[in-house]
């Protein structure tokens, strides 16, 4: 059954749009909790989207704690306000917008070397660390908190793989200040969303196939890609 009160998108499509609709009818009261939200399909005709675009509105409406996406399909509202946390903390990420943007400048001037110098200097145990990290990777698409955690561990083993001391050190240091910053756009937007969490596995498996072939230009095109994406969806919540 289509939903009063939501409009066809009428320029390019972005899955934000969407969430700011649904959004509104559920702090509006015109989708009160409990309701049940139409099929992803029925979502998806209504606002004249594919498929993937109406799951990352799922997915960012879910990070919000307004709907449960059910095993197996299927959205119930839950709340009728979003969680409190997230709005002062995206407040607070935009009024350093300036910061976090140069720590993504230097974690992908650091990382694109990473990559070109762990595809030299890795060693076949370090190939079994990463291999087993990116089947991980694979297993666990659509689970925020352990699509999280293998990414870190990914990025970490593969700067271990330098086999320099310092530039571990450096790593770990940008990724903790960036980590804090950006926590919850990693959560709502990296890792809720299946399609998302699909193609970060895949830049991850290009990465690392890279490095098992010591082809030390394209590991760090290949991590400049992914961190140029990452970047990119960044941009997009700092505004």
């Amino acid at each position: 059954m289509p939903l009063s009160g939501v409009a066809k998108l009428s320029k390019r499509n972005h899955y934000e749009e969407i969430t700011e609709q649904l959004k509104r009818l559920i702090t509006e009261g015109k989708l009160r909790v409990g309701d049940k939200l139409p099929s992803t399909k029925e979502l998806s005709e209504q606002f004249g989207v594919g498929r993937s675009t109406t799951r990352e509105a799922l997915s960012a409406l879910k990070a919000m704690g307004l709907i449960e996406i059910r095993q197996g399909g299927g959205c119930r509202v839950i709340s009728s306000a979003p969680s409190e946390v997230e709005l002062p903390e995206l407040a607070s990420l935009r009024m350093n917008r300036e910061t976090v943007l140069e720590l993504l400048e230097a974690r992908e001037s650091l990382e694109v070397s990473n990559a070109s110098i762990a595809a030299v200097k890795r060693t076949p145990e370090d190939l079994v660390l990463l291999s087993a990290l990116i089947a991980e990777m694979g297993r666990s698409i659509g689970d925020e908190s352990e699509g999280e955690r293998l990414d870190l561990q990914f990025h970490l083993t593969l700067a271990k793989a330098t086999h320099n001391s310092i530039i571990v050190r450096l790593f770990e240091s940008i990724m903790g200040h960036i980590e804090t910053a950006i926590h919850d756009i990693r959560r709502v937007e990296l890792y809720a969303s299946a399609t998302v969490a699909g193609r970060l596995y895949e830049e991850h498996q290009a990465i690392y196939d890279a490095v098992a072939a010591q082809d030390a230009g394209l590991a760090g095109m290949s991590m400049k890609k992914h961190l140029q994406h990452i970047e990119s969806i960044v941009r997009r919540h700092l505004g």
